[in-house]
C-alpha cells in the first residue's frame, strides 16, 4: 500500500465554529469570482466559495473543519475520522479506490485530493472541479492551509496564519519540554510496511528534527521512502517509532535483532488514533509534536 494512504488518508474547536459563523457574515451575497492553483499548477475557478465540498484526504478535511467549514462538507474518504462529526457522512473510498458514482450523486462544488489519486482525471472529464493538494512537508501543510483558506474565502489571518501559528507555538512548547538527555537520539520513524519511513526531509521528520531527535534516514531520499531492510539494520537506530498496525513482527525481521532499540524494547508503539495524529499533516500536528516528545521523553537512551 502507499504510505500516502496512511500519511494524507481536532476536535473543531469553538474558534472554528466562531469562524464559521464569520465566514458567513464576511463573504455575503456578491463574493466575486476567484481562481486557486492546485499542486499540479492547475488553476480552479470559483464563482463563489464553494458551500457542497468533498474531501478525500484526512488532513485535508481536518483544515477545513478548523477553518469552521465543516457544515459544508457533504462526503469524505474512508479514512477521515476527524473530528467526530465527519463520521456521519458518506465514506466515498481513497486515493486508489475513490467511489465515482456516489462523489457524482453527491453534486459537489468542489472535490478536494490528493495530487497522487487516480480518480482526478475521471473527475474531470464529468466536469467536476477538482484541487489537488499534497501536504509532505512545513512548507507543504503552510501553503496548502492557505489554499484551502483561498478555496473557502477565509481571511489569512483568521485561517491558514492562525492555525500555523497555533502549530508552531505547539511544536515549540514540545520541544522545550524536553530534557538535554533526549537530544541527538537517533530516530528510526516507521510510517508503513515495507518498510516505509518518515524521511529528514518529511513533515514528520521537521518536526522530530525541531525536537533535537536525529533522523537516521536522511533527506536526500526523499519525505517517506521505501527502504531496504538492512539500510534500518545498519542504521542502527536508538530509538524507533512505529504504529501498532505496523508493529507485528518488527523483531522477527531478518537481522534487526541487532538492532540496538529492539535489542533494548526502545520502541514507541502507537494506538491507531495516535497514529491517525502522527501521520496527517494538518492541524494537529502540535498534538502530534506531544506524542513524539512523550516517546523521547520515556523511551531515549
Amino acid at each position: 500500500m502507499n504510505p500516502l494512504t496512511l500519511l494524507l488518508s481536532r476536535p473543531v474547536s469553538r474558534c472554528a465554529v466562531a469562524l464559521g459563523l464569520a465566514w458567513a457574515a464576511w463573504t455575503g451575497p456578491a463574493a466575486a469570482a476567484y481562481e486557486v492553483q492546485d499542486d499540479r499548477g492547475q488553476s480552479v475557478r470559483f464563482e463563489a466559495p464553494p458551500q457542497r465540498i468533498i474531501s478525500l484526504l484526512p488532513s485535508l478535511t481536518e483544515s477545513v473543519c478548523e477553518m469552521g467549514a465543516c457544515p459544508r462538507l457533504v462526503g469524505v474518504d474512508r479514512y477521515s475520522t476527524w473530528p467526530v462529526s465527519v463520521r456521519a457522512l458518506p465514506h466515498l473510498g481513497g486515493l486508489d479506490d475513490a467511489n465515482v458514482e456516489g462523489i457524482v450523486a453527491l453534486r459537489p462544488d468542489v472535490v478536494l485530493l490528493a495530487k497522487s489519486a487516480r480518480v482526478t482525471p475521471r473527475l474531470e472529464q464529468l466536469g467536476l472541479k477538482v484541487l489537488a493538494l499534497e501536504p509532505k512537508t512545513h512548507a507543504d501543510v503552510q501553503r496548502v492551509l492557505h489554499k484551502i483558506g483561498q478555496v473557502l474565502q477565509v481571511p489569512e489571518a483568521q485561517g491558514a496564519a492562525r492555525i500555523w501559528r497555533v502549530i508552531d507555538a505547539e511544536v515549540s512548547a514540545a520541544a522545550q519540554s524536553l530534557p538535554a538527555r533526549v537530544r541527538q537520539t537517533r530516530v528510526y520513524y516507521e510510517v508503513n510496511r515495507a518498510p516505509y519511513a518518515a524521511g529528514e526531509s518529511s513533515f514528520i521528520g521537521e518536526t522530530l528534527t525541531r525536537l533535537g531527535a536525529r533522523n537516521v534516514v536522511p533527506a536526500s531520499l526523499g519525505p517517506f521512502p521505501k527502504l531496504n531492510p538492512e539500510f534500518v539494520v545498519r542504521a542502527n537506530p536508538d530509538l524507533i517509532m512505529i504504529g501498532d498496525r505496523n508493529f507485528e513482527g518488527l523483531s522477527q525481521r531478518p537481522g534487526w535483532e541487532r538492532i540496538r532499540a529492539v535489542r533494548e524494547n526502545r520502541i514507541c508503539r502507537f494506538a491507531p488514533e495516535q497514529s491517525d495524529v502522527l501521520v496527517r499533516p494538518g492541524p494537529r500536528m502540535g498534538e502530534a509534536a506531544r506524542l513524539m516528545a512523550r516517546c523521547l521523553q520515556e523511551m531515549a537512551p
